[in-house]
């Protein structure tokens, strides 16, 4: 068996770090044919993935990522590869910063 393992800090805090790990799931479903549940607790969450060769966690707190994954025999040769490829992904997911939102004013009614 091959293992990966991958930790980012962050500075995002609880909340915005669960929109990431929640994005980071479905991309990790949609791109690489991966099953997710996400299991959220009071000061961490855990996403846990697997698909045939390989299984893991990504652990996410507010100030931290920690994916730990096995490869099996077959995907463990593109060990290097695939490891790239998830901190990619990680790395540009924890890049984004979500734009703040503008909220049109209200036109308050004119008086007569």
């Amino acid at each position: 068996m091959h293992d990966i393992h991958i930790q980012r800090e962050h500075a995002l805090g609880l909340a915005a770090a669960r929109k990431v790990a929640f994005q980071w799931a479905e991309q990790a479903e949609a791109e690489f044919g991966m099953e997710c549940t996400y299991k959220e607790g009071r000061s961490s969450d855990e996403v846990c993935f697997t698909r045939s060769g390989v299984n893991g966690t990504l652990k996410v707190s507010k100030d931290r990522f920690e994916l730990d994954a096995r490869l099996g025999f077959l995907l463990g040769t593109f060990k290097g590869r695939i490891e790239s490829e998830i901190v990619k992904n990680l790395d540009a997911l924890l890049a984004t910063k979500p734009a703040a939102k503008k909220t049109a004013a209200k036109k308050m009614p004119q008086k007569t």
